[in-house]
Formats: structure tokens, sequence, C-alpha cells
């Protein structure tokens, strides 16, 4: 049987992994009932296991049995992300997160069930590769870095040596009809960088604001004026995102406090708006804090770089979705999105792509269903096994290739 065949027979026992998975989110990077999990999914399968020290990652390495001419047998890794995130579930499935203030919102249940999947569908072909895979189970994607933590323990080179093409998968509640899947060479997704800024000021009576400094009404200039930079200082075809996600000052309505606070995530699509953010913020919020005689610490934090898939490894990809579900299946984005990933940490290292596949459910409108990370996304069963199926897939003809090119 096919790969994607196998894999449709396997749906059933894919999906109850995932529910398992999605009743019990852990968040961060000690994930130690989701690693517990994983483990079981792949005992009894030929796979060397390791076990992160600064994370509870696994990383499985499959020997392929096929004979191979040249002395360095190809090498691919898949990557699947595990953690979820501090969301109060409300989707309303009957397998919906157990655990109180946490949820798998950006559908890395999916992602692990999917790879264990394939998990299977590779070992059982273990005699047909001429190559090792290497499967990266990864904790901590979600702002805590944890692909950076698994390269810096060696999950790159986990196979005895480096390997050759890596692939990832995401999928996505909205954006695209349930099924599809969508690639994009070049820069695929932003950068991602985190703000953090303290305004200092001297605290007094609401009713004698010039007997005071107040740092509530410079913070509030500041966060537009950071908006109003972006439109001044960047090219509208080379776009930033600035956000500020929170606000935070005082502890009464008549009494001007001390400091406020505010924090921003910033996404850029190319180098050198990243570093010139990296300028121009600080430049702009001590100007402001000079004008109303206030301090200000600014605190610029560089997070994920921009992820950037390589061409021929996409063409790749684009092959085998087109190959084993039709090209009606395959969205090529024009442009990129403004979310960010740290799996473009291993792209950054080694060739490679990273797929999306819309999971909306079958009848809803995918312009208008919740996105990733809203306490309402939801993400249908139904796209399990053909993700399990590309996993593996990708694994084999690339695998099949480097070994047909080096004999």
């Amino acid at each position: 049987m096919s790969i994607a065949a196998d894999a449709k027979e396997m749906q059933g026992e894919i999906a109850r992994f995932r529910h398992e998975l999605h009743q019990e989110p852990e968040i961060g990077l000690d994930l130690p009932r989701t690693q517990e999990k994983v483990l079981k999914a792949l005992n009894g399968l030929p796979y060397e296991i390791t076990l992160g020290e600064s994370t509870t990652s696994v990383t499985a390495v499959l020997r392929g049995g096929a004979a191979h001419a040249s002395a360095e047998k190809p090498v691919v890794l898949l990557r699947a992300d595990m953690d979820g995130l501090p969301v109060q579930e409300r989707t309303g499935v009957e397998f919906s997160s157990k655990i109180d203030g946490a949820m798998h919102a950006c559908g890395h249940d999916l992602h692990t069930s999917m790879l264990a999947g394939a998990a299977t569908l590779l070992a059982e072909r273990r005699h047909q590769l001429a190559g090792d895979v290497v499967l990266m189970f990864q904790p901590g994607e979600e702002g805590f870095d944890g692909a950076g933590h698994m390269i810096r323990e060696g999950v790159l080179d986990a196979a005895g040596r480096r390997v050759d093409a890596a692939y990832g998968m995401h999928v996505f509640s909205s954006l695209e009809p349930h099924g599809q899947f969508c690639t994009k060479s070049g820069v695929m997704m932003s950068a991602s960088d985190g703000l953090f800024v303290t305004v200092l000021g001297a605290g007094g009576h609401g009713s004698a604001p010039h007997a005071a400094k107040d740092p509530v009404t410079a913070a509030a200039e500041m966060v537009t004026a950071l908006q109003v930079m972006i439109t001044r200082q960047f090219n509208m075809f080379d776009p930033v995102v600035l956000t500020v996600g929170l606000i935070r000052a005082g502890t009464k309505r008549n009494v001007i406090p001390e400091s406020a606070r505010f924090e921003a995530t910033i996404r850029t699509f190319s180098e050198s708006s990243r570093e010139k953010m990296m300028t121009a913020i600080p430049q702009l919020l001590k100007g402001i804090a000079s004008a109303h005689g206030v301090e200000v610490d600014v605190d610029y934090r560089g997070e994920y770089p921009l992820t950037i898939t390589d061409e021929d490894e996409t063409n790749t990809a684009e092959n085998v979705i087109a190959g084993m579900f039709g090209d009606s299946r395959l969205s090529r984005w024009a442009t990129p999105m403004s979310g960010s990933e740290d799996f473009s940490r291993v792209l950054a290292e080694v060739p490679g792509t990273f797929v999306g596949l819309s999971a909306v459910p079958k009848g809803v409108d995918h312009a208008t269903s919740p996105f990733n990370h809203s306490p309402y996304a939801t993400f249908d069963d139904g796209v399990l096994s053909d993700g399990a199926a590309l996993y593996a897939e990708l694994a084999t003809s690339r695998i099949a290739a480097l070994a047909g090119a080096s004999n």
C-alpha cells in the first residue's frame, strides 16, 4: 500500500492520540506529560531516542536499512512542536482541554500526532530507506525558543552528521479552505522581536499633575508615536507590524503613578528593517521622554529570525504535495504572513522548507473562522492522516533523491 493509503488506515489512531494531547496541554519548555505520551507512541518502533537536557524534547533517529553507495547516508529531519498556550478554551469540542487556563490553541497537538503517525509509516518502510530520518519533537515554540535549545543540544547532528534537509508543518484554523496545503519560497514568515518599555516619572495627586511627572501621558504618546514613526520612516512595501499588547500603570484613578509600562511585539520582513527598528525605537522613545521630563528604560529583545525557506526544498515539497493530493490542494502564497516561528532557526542552519495545512472544519468559512491563538480556534481531525502521510513522503522521497544523486 502507498504511504497515503496506510495513513488513512491510521486516521482513528492518530486522532485518538491528538485528543489525548489536546486534553492535557502544557506550556513552555517543560512538558513532562506530553513527552511521556510521545515516548509511548514511539515505544516498540526502531528509533534511537534522545531526551533533551534543558527541555523535555524528544529526538528520534531512524536508521535506514537500504544499501547506499556513499559512506555518508542522506539525513532528513522532520519537526513538530508540542507546546500549548495560556488560553482558556471555548471551542466546545468533546475533547476540550481539561487544564484550566491552557489550550492547544495553535494546533501543536496536530503537529505532534501527525509526526507520531509518520514515525510508524517510516518505521514500516525502514528497509527501503537509503538514509536516516531525524524526528524533532520540540517544546517551547510559543516564545521560549525551544528550537534554539534543541539545536544547541545537537538535534541537527543527531544521526551522526548534519542533516541534508529539514521540513516543518503548521496547521491553521483560518486563512485557507479545509485540507489546503500552503507553501512559499524565500521569506515565508516575519521575524519577531519584543519591546519592553518602562517610563519612570514622579507620583503625585491627580488634581495637581504640574507638581508631579506623569508617566502615563508620556507612555500614551509613545504608543501612538510608534505607529506614526512606522508610516514615516519605513517603506510601505517592506512592512513593519508593531502591536502593543500590554499597558500597565497606577493603582487608583486620582493618583499619578511613579511609573508606567508597556510591552509590544515587532514583526519585520527584512533584516534591514529589523536592524533599523532596533535603532529608531529607542531614539524615538527617549526623545518623547525628554520632552515630558521623565526617564525611560527601553529593552529591545531580538527573538525569532525571519523564516526563510529554501527554493529547491520548497519546490520538492510542492512536487510531493501535488503528486500525493493533486495540484488543486496546493496554494502558493505570493506574500509572507506576519506570524513568526522558531523553526526559522533550523532553516537558518540547513536547507529546508515550511508547509502550511488548513485544518478549518469542513463547511466552515475559512475567511471568518477564528484564527490560531483564539480560544475559539478549532482544528479538524480530518487533516491528520494527510499531514502524517506528507511528513513520511517528504522524508522517503528526499532520501531517495539524495541517495540517487550520490550514486
